[in-house]
């Protein structure tokens, strides 16, 4: 199963958070704040965004985070990456060396397209479109006659 930690978990909460409010500085107390995610948790995640660039960070008294660009660019493989590392389902997504069936493997190169399939997909999605109301159906009607197939 492809899963992804809290921290990224919670870096979408975060950045969410801030894309709804794209060219305020936010300070690390108000977002955790806002959030309810702990300080600590809120300050290494921020940290980690900055360093991928998805953030910028500005000290002293009126300093704190902004988005690095507006929320229709920033993706959520981005987000993915600067939490988790690259992208890869699995070891010879990323790396050749650390196998050691790679020279019989004939299926390399399904890995590396199915990768590379979901790669596109995150890209595909923005931050943008995380915080987009969600369009539900008030009610989804399903033909009873449908269901004995």
């Amino acid at each position: 199963m492809l899963r992804l930690s809290k921290l990224t978990d919670y870096a979408t909460v975060i950045l969410s958070f801030m894309a709804r409010e794209k060219t305020q500085v936010h300070a690390a107390m108000e977002i955790s704040t806002v959030t309810g995610i702990a300080l600590p948790t809120v300050s290494k995640i921020l940290k980690l965004l900055v360093n991928a660039d998805v953030l910028v960070s500005t000290r002293g008294a009126k300093g704190g985070y902004v988005l690095a660009r507006i929320p229709e660019e920033i993706s959520v493989a981005a987000v993915i990456c600067a939490l988790e590392g690259p992208i890869a389902l699995t070891e010879c997504s990323i790396s050749h060396q650390g196998c050691e069936q790679a020279s019989g493997c004939d299926i390399l190169g399904n890995w590396s397209l199915i990768n590379q399939t979901i790669h596109n997909a995150l890209e595909s999605v923005t931050l943008a479109d995380l915080i987009r109301p969600v369009v539900v159906p008030e009610e989804v009607l399903i033909p009873v006659s449908s269901l004995y197939r």
